[in-house]
């Protein structure tokens, strides 16, 4: 089973010294071309920066961000999962997982990303400014371009596998899984929103450590049961998971 997950806006700051990005070490290297198209037009957005702030959709007290991406090929890099920092991966907390979960982890799960397409949480990749919903100069819109160069690489990558989709609409729009499965996290009955994030964190959190690569639907509902989650019986693709407390 691989899962999907999205990233986040809060990053690691970059250590100070260590090795920079290598492209061709990073999951799917057949994407080099892709990334190096989006990485270019990120160094060069810093000779603007006023609109720089404005493709990136972020405002002049955020100014570090852009001359931060015109480093992203010299800077100091460091595993993808410890670059992201957000409510999903505070929750997941894979530094404190045991060693055995750790690697399930490098060969499960993959983050997408507008800068990326995806890396693996392994991948040693810089921090960095660039959401998906952003339209850059020449390439235009990342969720398109990403939706072309991400299709045939993925598709043969993921197999037959079942696919654990936990990510946001936006980053799910740049590749449909063929065996996908997505998640919904109620309380009380109603959908939660903010801390919807923290749950689906801790799922992925408990199925790492359970060691069970589920093949179907049915078989991940099973398996979440068996950790203590109330589903319900999976529907269309997705599975509605009922929390106590938040």
């Amino acid at each position: 089973m691989l899962i999907l997950l999205p990233p986040s806006e809060g990053k690691a700051d970059a250590p100070r010294r260590g090795k920079a990005l290598d492209l061709d070490r990073l999951t799917l290297p057949g994407l080099r071309e892709a990334r190096e198209t989006v990485l270019d037009e990120l160094v060069k957005l810093g000779a603007d920066p006023a609109g720089a702030l404005e493709t990136l959709g972020i405002g002049a007290g955020q100014a570090g961000e852009v001359e931060r991406n015109t480093r992203v090929y010299t800077a100091p890099a460091m595993p993808a999962g410890k670059v992201y920092t957000g409510v999903l991966y505070e929750a997941l907390a894979l530094d404190e997982l045991d060693a055995a979960a750790r690697r399930r982890a490098g060969r499960q799960l993959l983050i997408f990303s507008g800068l990326w397409g995806v890396v693996g949480v392994g991948d040693r990749i810089p921090p960095y400014r660039c959401s998906i919903g952003i339209r850059l100069p020449s390439t235009g819109p990342l969720t398109a371009h990403w939706r072309r160069a991400l299709a045939a690489p993925l598709d043969e990558f993921a197999g037959g596998e079942l696919v654990l989709d936990l990510r946001s609409s936006a980053y799910a729009a740049m590749w449909a899984p063929r065996h996908g499965v997505t998640v919904r996290v109620l309380h009380g009955g109603k959908v939660v929103s903010h801390f919807n994030k923290a749950t689906k964190g801790r799922i992925v959190r408990a199925l790492l450590q359970s060691g069970d690569r589920p093949r179907t639907a049915a078989k991940l509902t099973e398996t979440l049961r068996a950790l203590g989650y109330r589903v319900e019986e999976p529907k269309a693709g997705q599975l509605d998971i009922h929390v106590e407390q938040l």
